[in-house]
């Protein structure tokens, strides 16, 4: 593989596109953005730093979709951010509306792309960027599972005093508020955490988690971009080197947990076709509740984003 293709020039997408730049991955990576000029500088800036951090992935940017012509992955975080006291789902007439001028735009120059979307609210993004391409479900998935996990570690590194390289979780459900942290599969070196912290800290680490968004809108009056940008360039990079890595992703369900026709967080093996294998987890009857719950929160949103026509 040797372009990659991240569509907006904002906090997320320029964090990305650095972060992907320094792993030196691939040739050429172009950074889209309404503003031309914006993408153009950051680009240009990130290139000016390559001599200085050692690498040689070359970065271009643009407001012209010529320019992604043949791009092998593409990452999608262009949308509205969200605003103090704003929810994920207040963003979903606009955002729609923006992930399916990318997505086509996109398609007209690159025939058989893997898209990774960004864009909140996360799950149905994910689902219009999959009807706007007429991809197959492997290709188009969504960045969340691997930026609330994270959020999560590091909670539990902070609390438990150790290097969160040491911490291994997994998270299921929607992106947001419904999230589901499952601590029975959360293990530090190997170790379950549960043996390693009270339950009642870890309740409140789990729930800081779910609110792991809004903390840091409340401080910084925007969404996070650090974190996501670096989780996005983590999917790509197990894509191009077709590491097969399990991280949680965004994806279509086609039976897996008794759910079908839903973009939902789950554990995925991702390659380089994209997802190269579900993995359905036995989960006991109080996570699968919780799951089930997530999910009628996400349909719902998916059925007021079918109902737009957008």
């Amino acid at each position: 593989m040797s372009k990659v293709t991240v569509v907006g020039a904002g906090n997320v997408g320029a964090t990305c596109a650095n972060v992907l730049a320094h792993k030196d991955l691939v040739k050429e990576i172009v950074l889209l953005d309404i503003q031309g000029d914006l993408a153009r500088g950051k680009a240009l800036d990130s290139w000016q730093q390559a001599p200085i951090d050692y690498y040689s992935t070359h970065l271009k940017g643009t407001e012209d979709y010529k320019e992604t012509a043949n791009s092998d992955i593409v990452v999608i975080t262009a949308g509205v951010p969200r605003k103090p006291g704003m929810s994920r789902d207040d963003l979903i007439s606009t955002n729609a509306k923006i992930v399916n001028m990318v997505t086509k735009s996109i398609m007209e120059h690159s025939k058989n792309p893997i898209i990774i979307v960004v864009s909140n609210p996360l799950d149905v993004m994910t689902y219009a960027a999959y009807k706007a391409s007429g991809l197959d479900s492997t290709r188009v998935f969504g960045m969340a599972g691997i930026l609330d996990t994270a959020r999560y570690r590091a909670f539990l590194a902070e609390a438990l005093k150790v290097s969160p390289k040491e911490i291994q979780a997994v998270l299921m459900g929607g992106h947001g508020d419904t999230m589901v942290p499952l601590p029975r599969y959360t293990t530090v070196s190997g170790i379950p955490v549960t043996e390693l912290i009270e339950d009642d800290k870890l309740d409140a680490i789990v729930e800081r988690t779910k609110m792991g968004g809004g903390e840091l809108v409340k401080l910084m009056g925007t969404s996070a971009w650090y974190a996501p940008g670096a989780a996005a360039a983590q999917m790509v990079e197990s894509i191009v080197r077709d590491e097969n890595r399990i991280f949680p992703c965004c994806a279509l369900l086609n039976g897996e947990y008794g759910m079908k026709d839903i973009f939902l967080g789950v554990p995925v093996k991702l390659g380089a076709k994209g997802i190269v294998q579900m993995l359905e987890l036995k989960l006991n009857k109080d996570e699968m509740e919780l799951l089930k719950s997530s999910a009628g929160h996400v349909r719902a949103v998916m059925e007021v984003y079918d109902g737009m026509g957008v």
